[in-house]
């Protein structure tokens, strides 16, 4: 096997789960190659001023071989990965797993190579998202009247937080922090990993654990560099990707309980599931769900059973 360096991006710091298993992956596949092949990793490439988004222009284009990018952004491209946007769609983590890794995802990979440059090589757990904002506790859908949102730049998300009375606005996860700082909204959504990791408890006093949507992060590789690449490279990067695969899900489920305590410790005003009003969020945001189906074809709606 001749020495080969390929180069992967990613849109968050240090301490993120994401981060961590690039570097996981990276050392993977230098022991499964014996040194042969080589992952070069730009944790943060919006460091250059660029937004996150670009990363997904990058990969496509051939600048990067991969990245990891959440599906929601896709989904425009690859209506597809809307069903991973369902509100209130997976129960636990080990029911998203088993969807992601059975006819589900296997569905959506076709999918995406068909639509897209890109091979989706993993999925990723991009954790339970919930919601943060500055005002007042949100027990129930009532008390999000009015608010204003940062969502993603996706349809589905912003007809959600529009059913539970939000007004939704999309700002790219790069301007997210000076967004929630300087009050350009009163509220945002994410994983718990990053609403710690981005600082946005600093500014954000109250917590809902609503667990309206299970994040996924994909795992995306080059599609023309991926089959131009030696078969026994191909077959070092793949195992590698399920061990980094397997290792970046057991960080996400700790993520979760070490920002937990990080809430708590920073004097963070936490409503727990069986604190507030569960049944009506998913009441609100079932004419979303049940419209999205409808719009699903009879393949995806097989798999999603």
């Amino acid at each position: 096997m001749s020495r080969q360096t390929f180069h992967a991006g990613g849109y968050q710091g240090g301490a993120s789960v994401h981060t961590k298993a690039l570097a996981h992956l990276a050392a993977a596949i230098e022991r499964l190659s014996g040194g042969d092949l080589r992952l070069a990793v730009t944790p943060d490439t919006t460091g250059d001023g660029s937004k996150a988004i670009d990363l997904l222009a990058r990969v496509e284009a051939g600048q990067l071989d991969l990245c990891y990018f959440a599906s929601s952004y896709l989904a425009g491209r690859v209506p597809a990965l809307a069903a991973l946007d369902l509100p209130f769609a997976a129960r636990d983590r080990a029911d998203a797993y088993r969807r992601l890794d059975g006819p589900l995802g296997r569905h959506l990979a076709r999918c995406v190579r068909n639509a897209t440059g890109f091979t989706m090589f993993a999925a990723w757990d991009n954790g339970f998202r919930h919601l943060s904002n500055r005002l007042h506790p949100l027990a129930t859908p009532a008390d999000c009247a009015g608010l204003s949102i940062r969502t993603l730049d996706n349809a589905l998300h912003q007809a959600t937080f529009a059913s539970f009375g939000f007004r939704p606005t999309t700002i790219d996860v790069a301007d997210l922090a000076d967004a929630v700082r300087l009050h350009t909204v009163d509220a945002q959504e994410n994983p718990l990993s990053n609403t710690v990791n981005f600082g946005l408890h600093h500014t954000h006093r109250f917590h809902s654990l609503t667990a309206h949507f299970f994040g996924v992060a994909l795992l995306l590789v080059n599609t023309a560099w991926l089959e131009n690449l030696p078969q026994e490279m191909r077959c070092v990067l793949e195992t590698a990707v399920a061990e980094a695969t397997l290792f970046q899900r057991g960080l996400a489920a700790g993520e979760d309980t070490r920002c937990l305590a990080v809430l708590r410790d920073s004097g963070a005003a936490i409503v727990g599931p069986d604190d507030m009003d569960h049944v009506g969020f998913v009441e609100a945001s079932e004419p979303v769900r049940d419209a999205a189906m409808r719009r699903f074809d009879a393949a995806l709606r097989a798999v999603l059973i």
